[in-house]
């Protein structure tokens, strides 16, 4: 089986692009990371990266220029590595089309809560937030395809149900969030591993 080309974009502690790193330096997952890019220079994503041995690349937004613009200038530096799949794991910026289009079906994002619930910034909090008043009694962690700039609202690849208990607290059920969310990324990313030669993601719903 051929080995996977992936490039990760993050924008902050990038701890699920560790879980994917463990995953391909355990053999668990068939992929090579062809590198890391961030919008923040100071990203520690950038430097598990470096650990790793994967190459790790800042590209900021400078002041004034066009969000499209930008875009288009990422867009041609990740297709410079030539990747089969574009990972957003925790990248904190909602992408355009001059972006989308240069890959399309072949950008996931993983998104800490369910399909239609809690799109964009804060999910986990109002997700807590919500179930102290009532309105829920689960959250999760969904991981899905970017096919145009709607927010976390793609066509779903996988997800993970996560319950939240009277005893739980904003900080318990972020930890129960982000464990969720390493293995949902990861089984997501051995999925598609495996079916890189079909064009047609096949949605697949795992709990823990």
């Amino acid at each position: 089986m051929r080995t996977m080309r992936l490039v990760v974009l993050v924008s902050g502690n990038g701890t699920n692009l560790q879980a994917i790193l463990d995953a391909v330096r355990s053999g668990e997952l068939n992929a090579r990371l062809a590198v890391v890019i961030s919008n923040k220079q100071d990203a520690y994503g950038l430097e598990r990266a470096r650990t790793a041995g994967v190459p790790a690349v800042v590209k900021e937004k400078t002041r004034g220029q066009e969000r499209a613009v930008y875009d288009a200038e990422l867009a041609h530096l990740v297709g410079s590595y030539q990747p089969d799949w574009v990972v957003l794991a925790g990248w904190m910026r909602i992408l355009s089309m001059p972006f989308i289009s240069r890959f399309p079906n072949r950008i996931i994002n993983l998104h800490p809560a369910l399909p239609g619930a809690f799109p964009g910034v804060d999910a986990i909090e109002r997700a807590f937030q919500a179930y102290q008043q009532g309105k829920i009694s689960h959250t999760g962690v969904m991981v899905h395809l970017v096919p145009d700039e709607g927010v976390d609202s793609g066509p779903l690849l996988n997800q993970c149900m996560v319950p939240i208990f009277q005893d739980d607290t904003l900080e318990t059920l972020q930890q129960k969030i982000h464990a969720c969310e390493h293995v949902v990324l990861v089984e997501t990313l051995k999925k598609l591993a495996a079916q890189m030669e079909d064009d047609d993601a096949k949605s697949f719903v795992i709990s823990i």
